[in-house]
């Protein structure tokens, strides 16, 4: 029987070895081991906000090469975030970047500036660990408006001190707010002022009230009311805007008094005789 050539018996070496490694699936460099979860991420948070202001947004990030394969974080998960829109005056997301530890969210706040218009938080999710890295982005698009602003003055006319007391906003009927009252002196007075940001309502009317929520039984508003409305109407959005802001209704309810119905003094026990 002839002998194969060495040449032949190398070749079929050559052929075999690959092949044996390529059944045992070697981890190519960077990639993420069996059993961890690919890289995700999530912005909570208003998607209307007010002009001129700033509102907490809840942002999170997991998985990837950080998470080892019993869910536990072994390496750096990190967010970059930068907002976009037409108008970045007084536009800003802080922290702009942050890691996150012990599998917690990060909370951050968007700033808008005076301009009604889109803005989009753009944000990649980074997951580091021993020369691995992988990453996901994400967006989270957030409308700037003119909000309907409610105001009010509370007024106490009365010779007692009134504790604080919490005062409910509603929409029809719909409570969308409240606001704490502090503590008011005789003839003292506190200015509430409450806004309402909205992408539009419906046609027709509409109702803001404030009532109050009463907790110690001690205030009522002024020939003993407890609620406070303003009724307004709304049309309907310009036929040709692909987004409609609200141009900001005020609800103004002037000096709204507040009268003591009780005094929190102690009451006097029956003398007897």
């Amino acid at each position: 029987m002839r002998s194969r050539p060495w040449s032949t018996v190398a070749l079929v070496l050559l052929l075999v070895v690959p092949a044996f490694w390529a059944g045992v699936g070697v981890l190519a460099p960077g990639a993420r081991a069996a059993g961890t979860p690919a890289v995700t991420g999530s912005i909570t948070g208003p998607t209307v906000v007010s002009v001129s202001t700033t509102t907490p947004y809840t942002v999170f990030g997991y998985g990837g090469p950080a998470v080892a394969s019993n869910g536990t974080v072994v390496g750096n998960i990190t967010y970059y975030a930068t907002p976009t829109g037409q108008n970045l005056t007084g536009v800003s997301f802080s922290p702009a970047s942050s890691n996150f530890s012990g599998n917690k969210s990060v909370v951050a706040d968007l700033s808008v500036g005076n301009a009604t218009e889109t803005i989009v938080i753009d944000m990649m999710i980074s997951s580091t660990y021993q020369g691995k890295n992988e990453s996901t982005n994400l967006s989270y698009t957030v409308n700037v408006v003119q909000p309907y602003v409610v105001s009010a003055t509370i007024v106490n006319p009365s010779s007692s001190t009134v504790t604080a007391f919490t005062v409910y906003v509603t929409l029809d009927g719909t409570v969308v707010g409240e606001i704490t009252v502090s503590s008011l002196v005789p003839g003292g007075t506190f200015p509430i002022k409450f806004k309402y940001p909205t992408l539009g309502l419906s046609p027709g009317d509409h109702t803001f009230a404030i009532s109050l929520a009463n907790e110690h039984g001690l205030v009522t508003f002024a020939n003993g009311q407890t609620v406070y409305s303003a009724t307004f109407y709304v049309t309907g959005p310009p036929p040709n805007y692909t987004l409609w802001y609200v141009a900001g209704i005020v609800a103004f309810f002037g000096a709204i008094f507040i009268f003591v119905s009780r005094v929190a003094a102690r009451r006097r026990g029956t003398t007897r005789r």
